[in-house]
């Protein structure tokens, strides 16, 4: 029986089926909103270069780890590790938790951009200095940015109930070159406005004064966070893969689509700011204040780029949300056996109650607190500071010192039939280098949470999920 089941297992269609699908998990919040504003903050050109170079080294290596260990075993984030190793199916477990908390207020930012979409073009913009005011009000209101969250999670589901190739690898072949196309359109009207170029050389020409140890740490942490890893996403989308696909290749291409979009959406907004006077490093804030009082100032002309600037935002998170539910749901397949239509109304009606919560809590539960904080920043802080970080460094510990060596060449040359020339060096980075610089990451994320008590939180769920491994 348990046979019958692998052989039905679904897959991809294409390679381009799967590479769109992939590089749309990579390509979202983290790409559009979160980069600009850490390149801001952070010096612009020397943030990028320092970027790159954790992207190359690390970014890379964990994803065809990822998909390695996903492939190998045809099964989803925590199945994948207990066909290797009962004891370590926590560190599978601790990524489905992942998603799913993530799910609990990432649909939240998702409604905001749909949302601002459509507001584009009903007066959003047509007095530019109540903007901020604006969206405070607009994501405290009790109402209205629930109803914006539900039809973006609707989306979701309706895709990811469809199945892998029907739903997820459809959507990717559209979602994906309708974005990129959309952040061309962007990027040609900004770097045209007079005064563009100080923005083109503080993007890229770096100013090495600005680098701190800071700087550094927020780069391999945007490089992390940005490729979805640490979090069953790329386990789960490498079980659907066909055993002749070439690994390290479909990773390189996944890595440079994601970097591209950043770089991309870096070119769509710091041109425009400069031209205008804005200052670069405006924070979180960039996306939903700044760029739309910057669009504010260019007339009509700025009601059609804000339209198409947030609807690229909303692709980017749906195409990344959809990997998130689909992590769950085919853990509830695998394990548990559910069917996928099941699976997904289940998983998403837990998540749209998650999502309400955080929603909600900032206006009318604002003083509703868990460890501190309200439920938004709860998922937030939960996942991004400590489940994310520990998820990748405990990857990267399980394949360099718990597989075997010979067994993951054979996987990633495809029984040596395809050449993979850096097999060493990979092996290297990912079984020593690797596993220290995530810790020092996860170290620093975690001493920099003010909640102590949610930090305590987050570490105990880690061991308990341990402790219970054999369970799972």
């Amino acid at each position: 029986m348990q046979q019958a089941e692998m052989v039905q297992r679904e897959n991809w269609r294409s390679r381009l089926g799967f590479i769109m699908a992939a590089a749309g998990s990579a390509i979202g919040l983290g790409n559009i909103w979160r980069f600009p504003y850490l390149t801001g903050m952070n010096g612009g050109g020397a943030f990028i270069v320092i970027y790159l170079m954790c992207v190359i080294f690390v970014g890379l290596s964990i994803m065809i780890a990822e998909f390695a260990v996903g492939r190998k075993t045809g099964l989803a984030a925590v199945g994948a590790y207990k066909a290797h190793n009962r004891s370590w199916s926590f560190a599978g477990a601790l990524g489905v938790l992942s998603g799913f908390f993530i799910m609990g207020f990432y649909p939240v930012v998702g409604g905001w951009s749909l949302a601002y979409m459509i507001k584009s073009v009903t007066g959003l913009l047509s007095v530019p200095e109540a903007i901020p005011d604006y969206f405070g009000a607009f994501i405290t209101a009790p109402t209205e940015p629930l109803i914006w969250m539900l039809l973006y999670l609707a989306i979701n589901v309706l895709i990811v109930a469809r199945g892998v190739a029907e739903g997820i690898e459809t959507a990717g072949k559209i979602l994906m070159p309708t974005l990129f196309a959309l952040l061309i359109f962007i990027i040609f009207r900004s770097v045209s406005l007079p005064g563009a170029g100080a923005g083109l050389r503080y993007l890229f020409v770096p100013d090495w004064s600005q680098v701190t140890g800071q700087t550094v740490l927020a780069a391999l942490g945007q490089a992390f966070f940005s490729l979805s890893l640490g979090m069953g996403c790329m386990i789960t989308y490498g079980s659907y893969l066909s055993k002749k696909e070439n690994i390290p290749s479909n990773a390189l291409t996944v890595v440079t689509m994601d970097t591209t979009a950043a770089i991309m959406a870096g070119l769509a907004m710091f041109p425009a700011l400069f031209s205008f006077g804005m200052e670069p490093a405006q924070g979180p804030g960039l996306v939903f204040v700044v760029i739309p009082s910057l669009f504010a100032q260019m007339g009509s002309m700025g009601v059609l780029l804000s339209v198409i600037f947030f609807g690229a935002l909303t692709i980017a998170a749906l195409t990344s949300s959809i990997s998130l539910l689909e992590v769950v749901v085919a853990y509830l397949m695998d394990e548990h056996k559910v069917e996928r239509r099941k699976a997904t109304f289940a998983a998403s009606t837990v998540m749209a109650i998650m999502c309400i919560l955080s929603s909600l809590s900032m206006g009318v539960l604002s003083g509703v607190q868990i460890f501190g904080v309200g439920f938004f920043d709860f998922f937030d802080i939960l996942t991004d500071k400590i489940f994310l970080a520990i998820g990748g460094m405990l990857l990267a510990i399980f394949v360099g010192w718990f597989m075997d060596k010979e067994e993951l060449r054979t996987e990633l040359t495809n029984d040596g039939t395809v050449t993979f020339s850096f097999f060493e060096l990979w092996y290297n980075l990912i079984k020593y280098v690797i596993p220290v610089a995530i810790a020092v990451v996860a170290a620093m994320g975690i001493a920099a949470i003010e909640q102590t008590s949610l930090m305590i939180f987050g570490l105990l769920v880690i061991v308990v999920l341990a402790i219970f491994s054999k369970k799972l």
